[in-house]
């Protein structure tokens, strides 16, 4: 189980990947597993609406939380079926029988991430990076390695500080995918505020960059699948969540080993709701990195998730190279060249024809 308690057969369901669920229930996997919102696999193949899936757990005997609930209340209670579900909220709209219906993974309450500061343990903790707000380190929650963004105190009173902070814990109380950095809660009611993710000890992907260089095509490719999965997973509609801010520093290495990597600081990123996927956001222009900027955002121009593709394309394309994009150039100046029409110039330097073999 991960940090929520959920299964890879809560993964699966989610995604409605039937083979791996499959394969997932022969080996003994606990098809009414309760993560720790008390969902069900079910429950979350009927939230995302993949009809296979939801079939398939059904036949092993899958139910969803509120059949879990009903069959409880209807065991151990000494009250009707109608009273009991009543009082939980689940009678249906006529009051004589319950009927369940497809719901979408309730978001956690607060009271499930608030996290108490003495919890933290900050003996012998180091900075490990800079956020949009203030610094990274390296702590211990309860026993676990964790990583604490924490208001310098010379911000702890700056309003769009706060707001920025405050946005950024919303935004990841609702995301849980394998190749986004872990959410684990936050320190909002007292300064300073924090905000607590998993620790991940590979570093980031500029650091690696720079100490390896060019990455053979085949690495390089396993790193942009991680990445593109975990960016379709923030553009997925209709709750499109734009990053702004891609660029190898906001990418981490899961371990040592270099065979992970996850999407982080969401500090620039924003939610919009849309109605169909042609929808254009006007969004505040030079939001992110000069070196990662598209055109469209430096330009002060209507933009889209689009943007994120393409700093994902100068992601690939330093992995390939070793080197940023137009590495001659001032990180502003290189994002004007681009808006003037210019793209790097593939060189692959890294490129071997054998490793594409392997």
């Amino acid at each position: 189980m991960d940090y929520d308690n959920r299964t890879p057969l809560h993964v699966a369901s989610l995604h409605g990947w039937i083979d791996i669920a499959q394969c997932l229930i022969e080996f003994g996997a606990d098809v009414n597993a309760q993560d720790r919102w008390k969902n069900t696999p079910l429950a979350d193949a009927e939230g995302a609406k993949k009809h296979n899936m939801i079939e398939l757990l059904k036949s092993y005997g899958g139910l969803s939380y509120q059949e879990l609930l009903y069959e409880c209340s209807h065991v151990v209670s000494p009250f009707s079926p109608s009273i009991v579900l009543a009082s939980v909220g689940l009678e249906g709209q006529n009051g004589s029988h319950y009927e369940p219906k497809p719901v979408p993974p309730p978001l956690p309450n607060k009271c499930d991430w608030e996290i108490e500061p003495s919890e933290l343990d900050f003996t012998n903790s180091n900075i490990i990076g800079k956020g949009s707000f203030g610094e990274i380190l390296k702590a211990f929650w309860r026993g676990t390695p964790v990583a604490v963004k924490r208001i310098l105190p010379s911000l702890s009173d700056d309003r769009m500080v706060i707001q920025d902070f405050r946005h950024e814990v919303i935004l990841l109380v609702k995301l849980r995918h394998p190749n986004i950095v872990q959410f684990l809660g936050a320190v909002t009611e007292r300064k300073p505020l924090m905000l607590i993710t998993e620790y991940l000890r590979g570093g980031d992907l500029h650091q690696h960059l720079k100490e390896k260089g060019a990455l053979s095509p085949l690495a390089a490719i396993n790193f942009a699948l991680d990445i593109s999965r975990g960016m379709a997973y923030l553009h997925n509609e209709p709750n499109v969540i734009v990053h702004r801010d891609l660029k190898p520093r906001n990418v981490l290495l899961v371990n040592s080993n270099a065979d992970h990597l996850k999407v982080g600081d969401f500090g620039l990123s924003k939610l919009v709701k849309v109605q169909n996927s042609h929808d254009v956001y006007k969004m505040t222009g030079e939001t992110g990195s000069y070196r990662y900027m598209a055109p469209e955002v430096f330009k002060h121009r209507k933009y889209d998730k689009k943007v994120d593709v393409f700093s994902f394309a100068m992601i690939l394309y330093e992995m390939l190279e070793g080197e940023p994009p137009f590495s001659d150039f001032e990180p502003y100046e290189a994002a004007k060249y681009v808006a003037e029409g210019h793209r790097p110039t593939f060189r692959s330097k890294g490129f071997n024809i054998s490793s594409l073999k392997e």
